[in-house]
């Protein structure tokens, strides 16, 4: 981060760096990433015609930019991964995802930010603000701001019965493949953010699964556990029931203490059609 630091204000064409994830909030290990957004100077310059035109910075080579972070080394892996991101493996198998964005755009945008990224320490987390427009919009993040509980429990509930409905459908196709890949990615960060909402642990809101053992109690440890399995057709229909077993306890949870709606009906039928 020091050598990241150095190198941004050495270079011109940079308006900023902000760090975020793990490093900014005190929980980064020796198997942590390193997640920055660098932010690109694209401010108007003058052209020989008097007239203004975007300051583009052709030839700027991020990847070049990123492999001093351990000159002499070569970095192990570089791509631009499905979000847009520009990652990379260094030699050691750190990893490093870094978000390459034009300032003007990008900067403002840090305000909209607020109830989803939380940075306890503003000052660690820029590196680089030549703008002056940085960390003040970093300080605005410096709260954990819990999600709103009605609606977001409303939310999760409406997400989790959707997309189990889909998971049974697809159980009763014989698409067994799909129907667990569905589990895994659709219903099951839906089920931890309720849990999260109801039990009070929501500081790992956007990624719900992070430091689970330490955020939530033993026995909805226990209750995810029973969620999951493999592929075989009686233990992937067996964690989906226990998967809406769950999901309905939690939803109904939710409506006891926020007031918020329920579909008895459709929940009966639903586990009805997973076999329960």
């Amino acid at each position: 981060m020091e050598r990241l630091r150095t190198l941004a204000r050495a270079e011109p064409r940079l308006a900023g760096v902000l760090l975020y994830g793990s490093w900014t909030v005190g929980e980064a290990d020796a198997h942590s990433d390193i997640e920055a957004y660098v932010f690109l100077d694209d401010a108007p310059v003058d052209r020989a015609d008097g007239r203004a035109a975007p300051h583009t910075h052709d030839g700027f080579d991020s990847a070049v930019f990123l492999q001093q972070l351990d000159p002499g080394r070569p970095l192990r892996l570089v791509h631009t991964n499905r979000f847009g991101v520009l990652t990379v493996v260094f030699e050691d198998l750190m990893r490093g995802e870094f978000h390459f964005v034009a300032a003007s755009t990008g900067i403002p945008e840090i305000g909209g930010w607020r109830g989803m990224v939380h940075l306890p320490d503003p000052e660690r987390a820029v590196l680089l603000d030549r703008t002056g427009q940085l960390l003040p919009l970093a300080r605005g993040l410096n709260t954990h701001r819990p999600p709103e509980p009605a609606p977001t429990a409303q939310q999760c509930a409406d997400e989790l019965t959707n997309w189990t409905l889909m998971v049974a459908h697809l159980l009763a196709r014989g698409e067994l493949a799909r129907a667990h890949a569905f589990l895994g990615t659709m219903v099951a960060p839906e089920q931890l953010k309720l849990c999260r909402l109801l039990r009070g642990t929501t500081a790992h809101w956007l990624t719900p699964s992070r430091a689970l053992e330490l955020d939530v109690p033993e026995a909805d440890r226990a209750r995810y556990a029973a969620t999951t399995s493999g592929v075989e057709p009686d233990g992937l229909r067996r964690a989906a029931r226990s998967s809406w077993a769950w999901s309905r306890e939690l939803i109904d949870e939710a409506g006891a203490r926020w007031n918020t709606g329920r579909s008895p009906a459709l929940h009966r039928d639903l586990a009805g059609l997973l076999g329960d």
